[in-house]
Protein backbone atom coordinates (compact mmCIF):
# COMPACT_ATOMS: atom_id res chain seq x y z
CA UNK A 1 0.00 0.00 0.00
CA UNK A 2 2.73 2.34 0.78
CA UNK A 3 4.67 1.60 -2.16
CA UNK A 4 1.69 2.43 -4.31
CA UNK A 5 1.20 5.80 -2.68
CA UNK A 6 4.94 6.59 -3.31
CA UNK A 7 4.36 5.30 -7.23
CA UNK A 8 1.15 7.68 -7.42
CA UNK A 9 3.11 10.77 -5.74
CA UNK A 10 6.36 10.31 -8.43
CA UNK A 11 4.15 10.05 -10.93
CA UNK A 12 2.74 13.62 -10.63
CA UNK A 13 6.04 15.21 -10.18
CA UNK A 14 6.39 14.03 -13.67
CA UNK A 15 6.30 16.17 -16.87
CA UNK A 16 4.22 14.56 -19.33
CA UNK A 17 4.07 15.03 -23.19
CA UNK A 18 1.30 14.26 -25.44
CA UNK A 19 1.91 13.28 -28.64
CA UNK A 20 0.85 16.30 -30.13
CA UNK A 21 2.93 18.68 -27.61
CA UNK A 22 6.31 16.44 -28.19
CA UNK A 23 5.97 16.94 -32.12
CA UNK A 24 5.35 20.30 -31.89
CA UNK A 25 7.69 21.22 -29.97
CA UNK A 26 10.71 18.91 -32.00
CA UNK A 27 9.24 21.19 -35.37
CA UNK A 28 9.89 24.51 -33.14
CA UNK A 29 13.56 23.43 -32.40
CA UNK A 30 13.63 22.24 -36.02
CA UNK A 31 12.46 25.15 -37.48
CA UNK A 32 14.91 27.58 -35.30
CA UNK A 33 17.72 25.36 -35.52
CA UNK A 34 18.35 25.47 -38.91
CA UNK A 35 18.21 28.53 -41.21
CA UNK A 36 17.52 28.31 -45.33
CA UNK A 37 19.72 25.39 -46.86
CA UNK A 38 20.50 24.33 -50.73
CA UNK A 39 20.42 20.83 -51.06
CA UNK A 40 21.41 18.43 -54.24
CA UNK A 41 19.78 15.45 -54.56
CA UNK A 42 17.93 12.95 -57.42
CA UNK A 43 14.59 13.10 -57.26
CA UNK A 44 11.99 10.31 -56.27
CA UNK A 45 8.63 9.41 -55.33
CA UNK A 46 7.57 12.54 -57.28
CA UNK A 47 3.58 13.51 -56.85
CA UNK A 48 1.60 16.27 -58.52
CA UNK A 49 -1.77 15.91 -56.90
CA UNK A 50 -5.06 18.41 -58.04
CA UNK A 51 -4.32 20.67 -55.71
CA UNK A 52 -0.93 22.55 -57.33
CA UNK A 53 1.32 21.36 -54.74
CA UNK A 54 4.42 19.22 -55.50
CA UNK A 55 5.62 16.32 -53.10
CA UNK A 56 8.55 14.18 -54.00
CA UNK A 57 12.08 12.40 -52.26
CA UNK A 58 15.21 14.25 -52.36
CA UNK A 59 17.68 10.98 -52.15
CA UNK A 60 21.33 10.57 -52.64
CA UNK A 61 23.51 7.44 -52.00
CA UNK A 62 22.61 6.97 -48.79
CA UNK A 63 19.88 8.94 -47.58
CA UNK A 64 16.20 10.62 -48.56
CA UNK A 65 14.32 13.09 -47.15
CA UNK A 66 10.52 13.73 -47.69
CA UNK A 67 9.64 17.33 -49.25
CA UNK A 68 7.33 19.44 -50.15
CA UNK A 69 6.69 22.29 -52.56
CA UNK A 70 3.29 24.40 -52.67
CA UNK A 71 1.68 25.92 -55.72
CA UNK A 72 2.56 29.26 -54.77
CA UNK A 73 6.45 28.37 -55.46
CA UNK A 74 5.97 25.50 -58.22
CA UNK A 75 4.35 28.19 -60.55
CA UNK A 76 7.52 30.06 -60.74
CA UNK A 77 9.37 26.73 -61.91
CA UNK A 78 11.55 27.33 -64.71
CA UNK A 79 11.35 23.55 -65.61
CA UNK A 80 9.38 20.41 -65.81
CA UNK A 81 10.74 18.27 -62.97
CA UNK A 82 11.08 14.24 -63.65
CA UNK A 83 12.24 11.37 -61.41
CA UNK A 84 15.30 10.57 -61.91
CA UNK A 85 16.45 14.60 -62.24
CA UNK A 86 19.59 15.58 -60.49
CA UNK A 87 18.23 18.57 -58.60
CA UNK A 88 19.68 22.06 -56.25
CA UNK A 89 17.01 22.85 -53.91
CA UNK A 90 16.81 25.87 -51.54
CA UNK A 91 14.73 24.37 -48.56
CA UNK A 92 13.28 25.24 -45.08
CA UNK A 93 13.79 22.29 -42.52
CA UNK A 94 10.87 21.68 -40.30
CA UNK A 95 8.50 18.53 -39.23
CA UNK A 96 5.30 17.20 -40.32
CA UNK A 97 3.00 17.27 -37.18
CA UNK A 98 0.22 14.88 -38.40
CA UNK A 99 2.67 12.21 -39.30
CA UNK A 100 5.24 13.27 -37.44
CA UNK A 101 7.22 13.26 -40.43
CA UNK A 102 10.84 14.81 -40.77
CA UNK A 103 10.29 16.80 -44.37
CA UNK A 104 11.58 19.73 -46.49
CA UNK A 105 9.54 22.70 -47.72
CA UNK A 106 11.18 23.37 -50.99
CA UNK A 107 10.89 26.94 -51.75
CA UNK A 108 13.30 27.25 -55.31
CA UNK A 109 14.26 24.77 -57.24
CA UNK A 110 16.63 24.31 -60.43
CA UNK A 111 17.68 21.37 -62.40
CA UNK A 112 21.50 20.34 -61.07
CA UNK A 113 24.48 19.84 -63.02
CA UNK A 114 23.95 18.65 -66.59
CA UNK A 115 20.54 19.78 -66.28
CA UNK A 116 20.92 23.40 -65.59
CA UNK A 117 23.37 23.55 -68.57
CA UNK A 118 20.65 22.10 -70.69
CA UNK A 119 17.60 24.55 -69.15
CA UNK A 120 20.87 27.71 -70.21
CA UNK A 121 21.53 25.86 -73.24
CA UNK A 122 17.40 25.80 -74.74
CA UNK A 123 16.99 29.61 -72.45
CA UNK A 124 20.06 30.74 -74.89
CA UNK A 125 18.92 29.03 -77.96
CA UNK A 126 15.28 30.63 -77.94
CA UNK A 127 16.42 34.26 -77.59
CA UNK A 128 18.85 33.99 -80.36
CA UNK A 129 16.42 32.59 -82.49
CA UNK A 130 14.28 35.22 -81.78
CA UNK A 131 16.94 37.59 -82.76
CA UNK A 132 16.91 35.95 -86.46
CA UNK A 133 20.61 34.41 -85.77
CA UNK A 134 19.61 30.88 -86.63
CA UNK A 135 17.50 32.13 -89.75
CA UNK A 136 18.41 30.32 -93.14
CA UNK A 137 18.48 33.37 -94.92
CA UNK A 138 21.13 35.30 -93.57
CA UNK A 139 23.69 31.91 -93.81
CA UNK A 140 25.89 31.95 -96.58
CA UNK A 141 27.36 29.34 -99.18
CA UNK A 142 30.17 27.33 -99.14
CA UNK A 143 33.07 27.93 -101.74
CA UNK A 144 32.67 25.24 -104.03
CA UNK A 145 36.92 25.49 -104.53
CA UNK A 146 38.27 27.07 -101.78
CA UNK A 147 41.56 28.99 -101.72
CA UNK A 148 42.64 28.50 -98.46
CA UNK A 149 40.59 26.20 -95.59
CA UNK A 150 41.38 27.75 -91.47
CA UNK A 151 41.09 25.66 -89.16
CA UNK A 152 39.96 27.47 -85.27
CA UNK A 153 40.39 24.67 -82.98
CA UNK A 154 43.51 23.26 -80.30
CA UNK A 155 46.54 22.50 -82.71
CA UNK A 156 46.87 19.49 -79.87
CA UNK A 157 43.32 17.59 -80.47
CA UNK A 158 42.62 14.98 -82.10
CA UNK A 159 40.02 16.81 -84.00
CA UNK A 160 42.82 18.87 -85.80
CA UNK A 161 44.69 15.49 -86.63
CA UNK A 162 41.43 14.15 -88.36
CA UNK A 163 41.00 16.85 -90.06
CA UNK A 164 44.11 17.96 -91.94
CA UNK A 165 43.81 14.10 -93.11
CA UNK A 166 40.84 14.40 -94.33
CA UNK A 167 41.89 17.30 -95.95
CA UNK A 168 44.53 15.58 -97.58
CA UNK A 169 42.86 12.18 -98.43
CA UNK A 170 40.57 14.79 -100.29
CA UNK A 171 42.60 17.60 -102.01
CA UNK A 172 46.07 17.72 -100.86
CA UNK A 173 47.09 20.52 -102.65
CA UNK A 174 44.54 22.72 -101.09
CA UNK A 175 46.36 24.91 -98.38
CA UNK A 176 45.57 24.82 -94.71
CA UNK A 177 45.90 27.16 -92.05
CA UNK A 178 45.44 26.74 -88.25
CA UNK A 179 44.52 29.33 -85.82
CA UNK A 180 44.90 27.76 -82.44
CA UNK A 181 42.38 28.26 -79.54
CA UNK A 182 41.62 26.51 -76.25
CA UNK A 183 38.50 24.81 -76.81
CA UNK A 184 37.75 24.16 -73.12
CA UNK A 185 37.65 25.38 -70.06
CA UNK A 186 36.90 29.20 -68.86
CA UNK A 187 39.13 31.12 -71.03
CA UNK A 188 38.03 28.91 -74.33
CA UNK A 189 34.83 31.66 -75.21
CA UNK A 190 37.16 34.23 -75.64
CA UNK A 191 40.41 32.42 -77.07
CA UNK A 192 37.40 31.18 -79.58
CA UNK A 193 36.57 34.77 -80.62
CA UNK A 194 40.01 35.79 -80.68
CA UNK A 195 41.04 33.26 -82.93
CA UNK A 196 37.77 33.96 -85.17
CA UNK A 197 38.52 37.52 -85.00
CA UNK A 198 42.19 37.28 -86.15
CA UNK A 199 40.98 34.75 -89.14
CA UNK A 200 38.75 37.95 -90.32
CA UNK A 201 41.56 40.76 -89.83
CA UNK A 202 44.19 38.89 -91.77
CA UNK A 203 41.43 37.66 -95.05
CA UNK A 204 43.69 34.81 -95.97
CA UNK A 205 40.81 31.90 -95.89
CA UNK A 206 37.86 31.47 -97.80
CA UNK A 207 36.13 29.51 -95.14
CA UNK A 208 36.78 28.68 -92.07
CA UNK A 209 36.28 24.98 -89.63
CA UNK A 210 35.15 25.79 -86.35
CA UNK A 211 35.71 22.11 -84.54
CA UNK A 212 36.55 19.91 -81.44
CA UNK A 213 36.08 16.36 -80.59
CA UNK A 214 33.44 15.10 -78.89
CA UNK A 215 32.96 15.19 -74.83
CA UNK A 216 30.02 16.20 -72.45
CA UNK A 217 27.92 19.17 -72.34
CA UNK A 218 30.63 20.74 -69.62
CA UNK A 219 33.12 19.86 -72.05
CA UNK A 220 31.20 21.49 -74.87
CA UNK A 221 30.10 24.38 -73.10
CA UNK A 222 32.48 26.98 -74.79
CA UNK A 223 30.78 26.30 -77.85
CA UNK A 224 27.56 27.18 -76.42
CA UNK A 225 28.85 30.96 -75.20
CA UNK A 226 26.42 34.00 -76.61
CA UNK A 227 29.68 36.25 -77.16
CA UNK A 228 30.96 33.24 -79.27
CA UNK A 229 27.25 33.01 -81.39
CA UNK A 230 27.16 36.44 -82.09
CA UNK A 231 31.28 36.37 -83.56
CA UNK A 232 30.61 33.73 -85.71
CA UNK A 233 27.70 35.67 -86.95
CA UNK A 234 29.48 38.51 -87.58
CA UNK A 235 32.04 36.82 -88.85
CA UNK A 236 32.83 37.72 -92.92
CA UNK A 237 34.13 34.58 -93.94
CA UNK A 238 31.88 31.62 -94.12
CA UNK A 239 32.05 29.46 -90.83
CA UNK A 240 31.52 25.65 -90.50
CA UNK A 241 31.20 23.45 -87.64
CA UNK A 242 32.34 20.51 -86.54
CA UNK A 243 31.90 20.10 -82.77
CA UNK A 244 31.48 16.99 -80.72
CA UNK A 245 29.87 13.48 -82.85
CA UNK A 246 26.94 13.43 -84.38
CA UNK A 247 24.33 13.72 -81.69
CA UNK A 248 25.99 16.56 -79.89
CA UNK A 249 24.23 20.32 -80.98
CA UNK A 250 25.66 23.34 -79.61
CA UNK A 251 24.93 26.76 -80.00
CA UNK A 252 27.97 27.46 -82.34
CA UNK A 253 26.08 24.59 -84.79
CA UNK A 254 23.13 26.10 -85.38
CA UNK A 255 24.24 30.00 -85.82
CA UNK A 256 26.87 29.20 -88.14
CA UNK A 257 26.37 28.92 -91.50
CA UNK A 258 26.75 25.13 -92.55
CA UNK A 259 26.86 22.32 -89.74
CA UNK A 260 28.84 19.18 -89.58
CA UNK A 261 28.35 16.23 -87.57
CA UNK A 262 31.93 15.71 -87.06
CA UNK A 263 35.40 17.19 -87.34
CA UNK A 264 35.94 14.91 -90.52
CA UNK A 265 32.44 15.74 -91.96
CA UNK A 266 33.41 19.32 -91.84
CA UNK A 267 36.75 18.35 -93.95
CA UNK A 268 34.76 16.66 -96.04
CA UNK A 269 32.34 19.35 -96.61
CA UNK A 270 34.62 21.82 -97.34
CA UNK A 271 37.26 20.17 -99.21
CA UNK A 272 36.39 19.47 -103.41
CA UNK A 273 37.03 15.88 -103.64
CA UNK A 274 40.11 15.34 -105.90
CA UNK A 275 39.41 12.20 -107.33
CA UNK A 276 35.54 13.01 -108.09
CA UNK A 277 37.00 16.32 -109.51
CA UNK A 278 39.12 13.67 -111.60
CA UNK A 279 36.38 11.67 -112.57
CA UNK A 280 33.91 14.47 -113.87
CA UNK A 281 36.61 15.80 -115.90
CA UNK A 282 37.00 12.42 -117.63
CA UNK A 283 33.47 12.32 -117.61
CA UNK A 284 33.08 16.32 -119.47
CA UNK A 285 36.22 14.93 -121.95
CA UNK A 286 34.05 12.30 -123.25
CA UNK A 287 31.07 14.45 -123.12
CA UNK A 288 32.96 17.21 -125.07
CA UNK A 289 34.25 14.42 -127.73
CA UNK A 290 31.16 12.87 -128.17
CA UNK A 291 29.39 16.35 -128.51
CA UNK A 292 32.23 16.99 -131.22
CA UNK A 293 31.23 14.58 -133.22
CA UNK A 294 27.67 15.23 -133.31
CA UNK A 295 28.19 18.75 -134.05
CA UNK A 296 30.65 17.43 -136.72
CA UNK A 297 27.94 15.17 -138.23
CA UNK A 298 25.28 17.15 -138.13
CA UNK A 299 26.85 20.17 -140.35
CA UNK A 300 27.59 17.27 -142.77
CA UNK A 301 24.11 16.56 -142.67
CA UNK A 302 23.10 20.28 -143.35
CA UNK A 303 25.52 20.34 -145.46
CA UNK A 304 24.57 17.84 -147.82
CA UNK A 305 21.13 18.94 -147.23
CA UNK A 306 21.88 22.50 -148.02
CA UNK A 307 23.15 21.15 -151.68
CA UNK A 308 19.96 19.38 -152.20
CA UNK A 309 18.26 22.12 -151.36
CA UNK A 310 19.72 24.37 -153.98
CA UNK A 311 19.04 21.91 -156.59
CA UNK A 312 16.08 21.93 -155.71
CA UNK A 313 15.26 25.89 -156.41
CA UNK A 314 16.51 26.13 -160.01
CA UNK A 315 13.72 27.84 -161.79
CA UNK A 316 13.27 25.27 -164.57
CA UNK A 317 12.83 22.69 -162.00
CA UNK A 318 10.36 24.81 -159.49
CA UNK A 319 8.85 25.14 -162.86
CA UNK A 320 8.39 21.59 -163.65
CA UNK A 321 6.94 20.85 -159.62
CA UNK A 322 4.52 23.92 -160.44
CA UNK A 323 3.11 22.67 -163.41
CA UNK A 324 3.54 18.85 -161.67
CA UNK A 325 1.21 20.53 -158.64
CA UNK A 326 -1.43 22.35 -160.77
CA UNK A 327 -2.21 18.70 -162.64
CA UNK A 328 -2.37 16.93 -159.54
CA UNK A 329 -4.84 20.36 -157.87
CA UNK A 330 -6.83 20.04 -161.15
CA UNK A 331 -7.37 16.32 -161.12
CA UNK A 332 -8.52 16.13 -157.62
CA UNK A 333 -10.51 19.41 -157.91
CA UNK A 334 -12.50 17.73 -160.57
CA UNK A 335 -12.90 14.51 -158.49
CA UNK A 336 -13.93 15.96 -155.16
CA UNK A 337 -16.69 18.23 -157.10
CA UNK A 338 -17.87 15.13 -158.74
CA UNK A 339 -17.87 13.41 -155.20
CA UNK A 340 -19.64 16.60 -153.91
CA UNK A 341 -22.36 16.66 -156.45
CA UNK A 342 -22.95 12.83 -155.84
CA UNK A 343 -23.39 13.28 -152.14
CA UNK A 344 -25.42 16.25 -152.66
CA UNK A 345 -27.98 14.28 -154.78
CA UNK A 346 -28.04 11.35 -152.34
CA UNK A 347 -28.51 13.64 -149.42
CA UNK A 348 -31.46 15.77 -150.98
CA UNK A 349 -33.58 13.60 -151.86
CA UNK A 350 -34.19 11.58 -148.31
CA UNK A 351 -35.02 15.14 -147.23
CA UNK A 352 -37.31 16.57 -149.40
CA UNK A 353 -39.44 13.21 -148.53
CA UNK A 354 -39.07 13.92 -145.24
CA UNK A 355 -40.32 17.15 -145.26
CA UNK A 356 -43.15 16.67 -147.80
CA UNK A 357 -44.20 13.97 -144.81
CA UNK A 358 -43.95 16.75 -141.99
CA UNK A 359 -45.84 19.66 -143.56
CA UNK A 360 -47.66 21.48 -140.77
CA UNK A 361 -50.71 22.42 -143.73
CA UNK A 362 -52.95 19.27 -142.26
CA UNK A 363 -52.11 19.80 -138.74
CA UNK A 364 -53.20 23.49 -139.15
CA UNK A 365 -56.47 22.24 -141.22
CA UNK A 366 -57.28 20.01 -138.21
CA UNK A 367 -56.40 23.14 -135.76
CA UNK A 368 -58.69 25.42 -137.40
CA UNK A 369 -61.71 23.34 -137.50
CA UNK A 370 -61.26 22.53 -133.92
CA UNK A 371 -60.74 26.47 -133.13
CA UNK A 372 -64.21 27.00 -134.67
CA UNK A 373 -66.25 24.29 -132.56
CA UNK A 374 -64.72 25.61 -129.47
CA UNK A 375 -65.79 28.88 -130.45
CA UNK A 376 -69.45 27.99 -130.79
CA UNK A 377 -68.97 26.19 -127.96
CA UNK A 378 -67.94 28.79 -126.08
CA UNK A 379 -70.35 31.29 -127.57
CA UNK A 380 -72.84 29.20 -126.34
CA UNK A 381 -71.87 28.33 -122.96
CA UNK A 382 -71.78 32.11 -122.65
CA UNK A 383 -74.63 32.53 -123.28
CA UNK A 384 -76.16 30.04 -121.35
CA UNK A 385 -74.37 31.14 -118.62
CA UNK A 386 -75.69 34.77 -118.76
CA UNK A 387 -79.84 33.69 -118.27
CA UNK A 388 -78.84 31.69 -115.49
CA UNK A 389 -77.44 34.01 -113.79
CA UNK A 390 -80.04 36.73 -115.08
CA UNK A 391 -82.82 34.95 -113.90
CA UNK A 392 -81.15 33.94 -110.15
CA UNK A 393 -80.33 38.26 -110.08
CA UNK A 394 -83.90 38.71 -110.66
CA UNK A 395 -85.64 36.37 -108.34
CA UNK A 396 -83.07 37.56 -105.79
CA UNK A 397 -84.50 41.09 -106.26
CA UNK A 398 -88.15 39.82 -105.74
CA UNK A 399 -87.46 38.30 -102.94
CA UNK A 400 -85.75 41.71 -101.66
CA UNK A 401 -88.84 43.75 -102.72
CA UNK A 402 -91.01 41.35 -100.59
CA UNK A 403 -89.05 41.65 -97.56
CA UNK A 404 -88.22 45.25 -97.97
CA UNK A 405 -90.09 47.88 -95.01
CA UNK A 406 -90.91 49.89 -98.30
CA UNK A 407 -92.78 47.59 -100.00
CA UNK A 408 -95.01 47.11 -96.94
CA UNK A 409 -95.20 51.19 -97.03
CA UNK A 410 -96.65 50.83 -100.19
CA UNK A 411 -99.55 48.39 -99.39
CA UNK A 412 -100.61 51.82 -97.57
CA UNK A 413 -98.91 51.50 -93.80
CA UNK A 414 -97.37 53.87 -91.98
CA UNK A 415 -94.35 54.03 -89.04
CA UNK A 416 -95.10 56.52 -86.36
CA UNK A 417 -92.01 57.75 -84.66
CA UNK A 418 -91.62 60.30 -81.94
CA UNK A 419 -90.59 63.55 -82.70
CA UNK A 420 -88.97 63.79 -79.25
CA UNK A 421 -86.54 61.09 -79.11
CA UNK A 422 -87.19 59.23 -82.49
CA UNK A 423 -88.60 55.86 -80.91
CA UNK A 424 -91.12 53.78 -82.60
CA UNK A 425 -94.82 53.61 -81.11
CA UNK A 426 -96.16 50.81 -81.34
CA UNK A 427 -98.82 50.72 -78.17
CA UNK A 428 -101.55 53.66 -78.59
CA UNK A 429 -101.52 53.76 -74.83
CA UNK A 430 -97.98 55.60 -74.74
CA UNK A 431 -98.71 58.33 -76.47
CA UNK A 432 -100.77 62.18 -74.53
CA UNK A 433 -103.31 63.68 -76.54
CA UNK A 434 -101.49 66.81 -78.34
CA UNK A 435 -98.23 64.49 -78.57
CA UNK A 436 -96.15 65.35 -81.90
CA UNK A 437 -95.46 62.23 -83.95
CA UNK A 438 -93.70 61.41 -87.79
CA UNK A 439 -95.52 58.95 -89.74
CA UNK A 440 -93.36 57.42 -92.60
CA UNK A 441 -95.49 56.33 -95.63
CA UNK A 442 -94.49 55.54 -99.08
CA UNK A 443 -94.46 59.32 -100.60
CA UNK A 444 -91.97 60.19 -96.89
CA UNK A 445 -93.09 61.66 -94.09
CA UNK A 446 -95.63 63.25 -92.33
CA UNK A 447 -96.32 65.30 -89.00
CA UNK A 448 -99.26 63.70 -87.04
CA UNK A 449 -100.30 65.85 -83.64
CA UNK A 450 -102.55 63.18 -81.66
CA UNK A 451 -105.85 64.49 -80.54
CA UNK A 452 -107.49 61.65 -78.16
CA UNK A 453 -106.65 58.39 -76.93
CA UNK A 454 -108.86 55.43 -77.61
CA UNK A 455 -111.60 54.54 -74.78
CA UNK A 456 -109.60 50.94 -73.77
CA UNK A 457 -106.96 53.90 -72.35
CA UNK A 458 -108.35 54.04 -68.99
CA UNK A 459 -109.06 49.98 -68.46
CA UNK A 460 -105.58 49.31 -69.12
CA UNK A 461 -102.59 49.59 -66.62
CA UNK A 462 -100.90 52.69 -65.91
CA UNK A 463 -98.19 53.42 -68.49
CA UNK A 464 -94.27 53.48 -67.09
CA UNK A 465 -93.46 57.32 -66.85
CA UNK A 466 -91.56 58.37 -69.93
CA UNK A 467 -88.12 60.33 -69.85
CA UNK A 468 -87.90 64.28 -69.17
CA UNK A 469 -88.03 65.82 -72.70
CA UNK A 470 -84.57 67.19 -73.15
Amino acid sequence: MNRIASDQALDFSRDIHSVSRLVSEARAVLDGAFPRLWVRGELSNLAQPASGHLYFSLKDEAAQVRCAMFRAKRTLLAFRPENGQQVLARVRVTLYEPRGDFQLVVEHLEPGGEGALRLAFERLKRQLAAEGLFDTAVKRPIPAFPRQVGLITSPFGAAVRDLITVLGRRFCSLPVLIYPAQVQGEAAPAALIAALAAANARAECDVLILARGGGSIEDLGAFNDEALARAIRASAIPVVSGVGHESDITIADLVADHRAATPSAAAELVAPSAEHLRQRLLALSTRLAGARQRRIAAIRQRLTATIRHLSLLHPAARLQQQAQRLDRAERRLKTLVAERLVRADRGWRPLAQRLAALTPEPAIGRARLRLNALRQRLGRAQSELLAHRRERLMRALAGLEARSPLGTLTRGYAILTRCADGAIVRDPSRVEPGERLQARVAGGLIGVVVESNPPERTARAPKAPRSPKP
